[in-house]
């Protein structure tokens, strides 16, 4: 394990609360494994514009991992900001170089690089996205923006978010999307004509383990189904798909892939993905 000195470069957490947060153990067993003179620390933090000005006036910080409730009020304290995550609206990752800070947003990205591991259909692809909040417009960007997909449909209980989603992406990539209401119905009438798809909500997360929006029998082996949620690590709507003879893919999966994109951002070197899978399996299952 790499000596702690006056040449460790500094990688934090900022969010609000953070004393539960798994980066930490990811990122810090990363460093270790490839013998990097970096630490990984977490940060509660309530004043924003305080923090960036620290973190601009210490050349020792590397990077940030940006989480809950911060994720869209750093954005007018960044020098630039990529993009994807300009369109997006909110960051997830800063990189400080010598002060200049500059924002991504690894939640998109994570979650193309989990569904292309995978061997998913998504680069040009028909794609249904169920859900229309922060998580469901970062991926729903990366798709029109990263993957060009052809085809986009929301489906989401919110009209008035879907609807937003649905214009701002009509509007900053040309890619055609359309919206509805989420119900069966509307299930039934897209899934038919997608080849990916995935569910941005918190429906059956821990502890209402036992819920799903799609019902099983909807589910057909053409798709593929990702869900977000990774506690637990396999989802009703995961067993059922699985059972359907979809391909599936774990939540966990993009919660790794959008650290792996940090790691790589701050330390320009590829992650050890292997590594970081251990640690958050170990989490889940131990």
């Amino acid at each position: 394990m790499p000596t702690i000195d006056a040449k460790t470069r500094l990688c934090a957490l900022i969010g609000n609360p953070v004393e539960h947060s798994l980066s930490p153990a990811i990122h810090n067993a990363a460093f270790q494994h490839l013998g990097l003179n970096f630490a990984y620390v977490a940060f509660k933090v309530e004043d924003v514009e305080g923090a960036l000005r620290g973190i601009r006036a210490l050349t020792g910080i590397r990077g940030v991992s940006v989480t809950i409730p911060h994720k869209i009020s750093v954005l007018p304290h960044l020098d630039d900001i990529e993009p994807t995550a300009r369109n997006i609206g909110a960051v997830n990752t800063i990189v400080s170089d010598q002060g200049r800070l500059t924002g991504y947003n690894t939640d998109a990205t994570g979650a193309l690089a989990a569904l292309r591991a995978a061997g998913a259909s998504v680069d040009g692809a028909r794609v249904l996205v169920l859900g229309s909040g922060g998580a469901a417009r970062a991926i729903a960007f990366a798709l029109c923006m990263d993957a060009k997909v052809s085809n986009l449909t929301i489906l989401a209980v919110i009209d008035q978010e879907r609807d937003r989603l649905v214009r701002d992406l009509r509007d900053r990539t040309g890619t055609s999307v359309s919206g509805f209401q989420l119900g069966p119905d509307t299930l039934a009438r897209h899934i038919p004509d997608v080849q990916t798809m995935l569910h941005c909500t918190p429906v059956g997360m821990s502890p209402k383990v036992d819920e799903t929006c799609v019902p099983a029998a909807l589910l057909a082996p053409h798709l593929t189904v990702m869900d977000i949620v990774y506690n637990p690590l396999e989802t009703r709507l995961l067993k059922e798909a699985r059972r359907a003879g979809c391909r599936t893919v774990r939540g966990l999966e993009m919660f790794l892939h959008q650290a792996v994109g940090q790691f790589e951002l701050w330390t320009q070197q590829p992650a050890p993905v292997g590594v970081m899978r251990s640690v958050l399996e170990g989490h889940f299952t131990s």
